[in-house]
């Protein structure tokens, strides 16, 4: 069986994350939302979103990346919400059947 291996992102509110004013809430979330534009626009990123209902308080959104896990570190230091401490990420390799996400995974594994 061939699996395809993508990079999922958990992006969560840290214990202890900076205080910010509304006015540098607003800015800051635009900046991040541009962030996710430019990583699916570049085509590193498939899908990019909030979460709601969530059990825990703390997972704020989930990225499905293209790229290496090691890349994908790399790429998510640039998001201006983790530059500022509001999020922090969970970044790991997600596998499912080839083709699942289409035709442009981050690695295909050979699984017996």
């Amino acid at each position: 069986m061939r699996l395809d291996a993508y990079t999922v992102v958990f992006l969560r509110r840290p214990a202890g994350a900076p205080r910010m004013s509304d006015a540098e809430l607003t800015a800051l979330q635009e900046e991040h939302l541009a962030f996710n534009a430019r990583m699916r626009e570049a085509g590193h990123a498939v899908v990019t979103g909030p979460v709601s209902g969530q059990p825990e308080e703390s997972l704020r959104g989930i990225s499905v990346f293209r790229t290496s896990v090691e890349e994908t570190r790399q790429l998510m230091e640039g998001d201006p919400s983790v530059r500022a401490g509001r999020l922090v990420v969970d970044v790991f390799t997600w596998l499912m059947p080839a083709g699942t996400l289409g035709d442009r995974p981050a690695a295909q594994i050979d699984a017996d």
